[in-house]
């Protein structure tokens, strides 16, 4: 298992079973699928649309749980990529305070943050620990699923009875 730290010095732990053992093949598999999820969350955090959909399959499954705000839903295929990201932009603008950490082992990669944004539509901000669970597959992400503070994201989408804030 590879750990990345925050600060982004390598704290690599490496767990091997008789069967990959002395596979260097596998250590740089997994690096380089740290490298293309490190790669995603700079295309985002630059705003880059374009380099975002070119680190992700066609066949991609991206799931945000939750139901009361702007991002929740599964969103599959590049095309449902791009309008989560297009809705990101315009509707929950957000921000990482530090960088995330990333542990991974073979083709999954976990990222394990702290972000903080606002819900546009209430003016509410918010602020969310979160984990992405992402398989990378031929150095193409496949398969995201979020683990976030749903009721956060929530109440910070909940327009009051005096309207938003």
């Amino acid at each position: 298992m590879n750990t990345i730290s925050p600060t982004g010095r390598d704290t690599t732990l490496s767990i091997e079973s008789d069967l990959n053992r002395g596979n260097g093949e596998d250590a740089m598999t997994t690096e380089k699928n740290v490298q293309t999820v490190k790669d995603f969350f700079a295309a985002i955090g630059r705003g880059d649309k374009e380099g975002l959909l070119a680190l992700v399959a066609e066949d991609i499954e991206w799931i945000i749980p939750g139901e009361d705000w702007p991002l929740a839903g599964t969103h599959r295929g590049r095309a449902g990529v791009a309008d989560a990201f297009q809705r990101a932009s315009e509707e929950v603008p957000f921000s990482y305070t530090e960088p995330p950490e990333y542990v991974a082992e073979g083709d999954r990669v976990l990222v394990i943050g702290f972000a903080r944004g606002k819900i546009k539509a209430t003016n509410k901000a918010f602020e969310d620990h979160f984990v992405f669970a992402i398989t990378v597959r031929d150095g193409k992400l496949t398969h995201i699923r979020e683990y976030i503070d749903t009721q956060a994201l929530a109440q910070a989408a909940k327009i009051d009875a005096s309207g938003p804030a």
